[in-house]
This record gives C-alpha cells, sequence and structure tokens, in this order.
C-alpha cells in the first residue's frame, strides 16, 4: 500500500518537479555565460589597466562585502571560472528555489492533507501513519536527487553550449579549464539542505492544520536562519549563533573547489582546539531527526474533523 501512495504523489508532482527541474538546469546554464562574459571578456580589458587585487579591493570594499559573503567569501578568486561557476551553487535564487520546494513540499504532505479534508479520507485506507511519513520519506529520495541532477546537466550544458568544456578560458597567458565532473561531490551537500529543510518542514506539517500557517512558520524559520548566516559572517557578535542554522552546514564550494567537507566550530565558538564537523552528516542528521519528531507526532495526535 505504501508503494501504490508513493506512486501517486510522485504523479502529483510530476510537473512541477519538470519545471523546478528546468528553472534549476536553465539557471546554471546561465550561470555559465555569465561567468564566460565577465572571466572572457570584461575582466581581460580591466586587467589592461589595473592589478586584480586592486579589482577585487574595488569591488568588495564597503557594502561589496556582502557581495563578496553571498559569493561564497574570500575563497573565490573572480579570475577562476571554476570559482566563479562555483557561485552558481550559492546564488540566492538557487537558495531561494531549494527552499521553496523543501517546505512547500512538506508543508502540502501532512498539514495540506488535513487542510483540504483528505486526511481522513486517506487514513481510511488500509494504511497506518506511520506508512504515510514513510511514503513522503520515499518520495523525498527519489526527488532531491532528481533535483540535484538537473543542476549538474546545467553545469555540463552550459559548459558545452559555450565552449567551456573542453577548450577553457585563457586569462594572462593561462589555460584554465572548466571541468564539470568537479561539481558532482557538491551535490551531495544540495541534496542535505534540501533534506534538513524537509524534515523540519515535515515536523512542523504533522502537528499543523493549516498549510498555509505551516508554511509561513517553517519560511520565517528558514528565513531568520538564512539571515543570521549571512550576517554572522560580517558581525563577530551574530557569529556564535551560525553553527545552530542549516545553512551553515550547506558549503558546496569547498566541498567542489578544495574537497573540503567539514566546518571548524572554533572559527564561531570559544573552543581551544579545532572541533571539524562533516556538513553532509550534520544535515542529514536534521532531516532525519525531522522526520523522527513527524513520525512520533503524526501517530499520537487526534486529527481535527474537517471544516
Amino acid at each position: 500500500m505504501t508503494t501504490i501512495l508513493v506512486r501517486k504523489l510522485f504523479r502529483d508532482l510530476r510537473w512541477p518537479l519538470v519545471v523546478v527541474a528546468i528553472l534549476l538546469a536553465g539557471f546554471q546554464c546561465l550561470w555559465v555565460k555569465v561567468v564566460e562574459r565577465i572571466i572572457g571578456e570584461l575582466l581581460p580589458v580591466f586587467l589592461k589597466y589595473m592589478p586584480l587585487e586592486l579589482i577585487k579591493h574595488i569591488i568588495f570594499q564597503g557594502s561589496g562585502q556582502t557581495l563578496e559573503t553571498l559569493m561564497g567569501g574570500q575563497m573565490i578568486n573572480i579570475d577562476r571560472p571554476m570559482d566563479m561557476l562555483s557561485v552558481g551553487y550559492v546564488h540566492p535564487l538557487m537558495v531561494t528555489i531549494f527552499s521553496i520546494w523543501a517546505i512547500g513540499r512538506a508543508s502540502l504532505a501532512l498539514a495540506g492533507e488535513i487542510d483540504r479534508g483528505t486526511a481522513e479520507l486517506l487514513l481510511s485506507q488500509p494504511l497506518a501513519r506511520y506508512q504515510v511519513i514513510l511514503a513522503h520519506f520515499r518520495i523525498d529520495l527519489v526527488v532531491i536527487p532528481i533535483l540535484c541532477l538537473s543542476l549538474w546537466a546545467g553545469n555540463w550544458l552550459g559548459a558545452w553550449m559555450f565552449g567551456l568544456l573542453q577548450l577553457g578560458v585563457p586569462i594572462d597567458g593561462r589555460e584554465l579549464l572548466v571541468d564539470p565532473r568537479a561539481f558532482f561531490p557538491g551535490l551531495a551537500n544540495v541534496a542535505a539542505l534540501m533534506f534538513a529543510m524537509s524534515g523540519y518542514t515535515m515536523w512542523l506539517s504533522s502537528a499543523g492544520r493549516f498549510r498555509t500557517r505551516v508554511m509561513a512558520i517553517a519560511i520565517l524559520a528558514t528565513l531568520v536562519q538564512f539571515v543570521i548566516n549571512v550576517i554572522g559572517q560580517l558581525w563577530d557578535k551574530l557569529g556564535p549563533l551560525r553553527p545552530f542554522t542549516v545553512f551553515y552546514y550547506y558549503q558546496p564550494q569547498p566541498i567542489i573547489l578544495k574537497g573540503h567537507w567539514t566546518v571548524d566550530l572554533s572559527e564561531c565558538w570559544s573552543i581551544s582546539r579545532p572541533t571539524p564537523v562533516n556538513v553532509i552528516l550534520v544535515l542529514f542528521a536534521i532531516g532525519f531527526i525531522g522526520y523522527a519528531l513527524a513520525l512520533l507526532t503524526f501517530t499520537r495526535r487526534d486529527l481535527p474533523a474537517p471544516l
């Protein structure tokens, strides 16, 4: 019976899934063109008149520090295609789409059924409540990888369309190749972020009655986390709060560019020795805990009568 429900849920999601997948792939493809224009055309012109360090100082001074933070911080070199292409994974538009998908789908999962008055009809079938949670968990296991692969497909398509896949972009006599294969490990972090947001939203959905209320709470919580993480990088007083946000553990750029899968908590907290934690494990743990709490809450609550 769980498999039948999974098929039904997937049929309901197939067209929104196609649209979101196209948006993700399309943006990555467009971002390749933006990077090609910046590095291949604009940057060489500026380099004729001033050194690269001066260009970076002009762009990122003052309020430009926020832009540098959103791009990934000081580890990003604007003259390297791979560095600039990795910005496409942390772009606010991408993070917004990830959040909308995870929160929207999870808030509809349980609270949406109760809100529409279809939860009683669903549970009148030979289907235990834990099987409903399990079905949505299996949907995440299918849908999230599809969305991640659409990002990767956009990298490949853009690099091929705009001639960066093999030839690279010459900068100051150096040949800097674009290798989309390097982005594949970063997809694990993308998947973990969406699963974490889906997990805690599923918990809210399991306890809520109205989808719009659940969605509003989840969006507010996610937005607060995003703001704390961004401002915490610029303002030391908020720095210790960053590890309590899911976005602190969203680090696809270090994974893609340097192969670093951990963050050091001692950078935010007053810890005498390095305390590295794996970002993938933390985010997946948040997702699993969210699903576990959703299972506990949904199996014990009384369902309200339809209005």
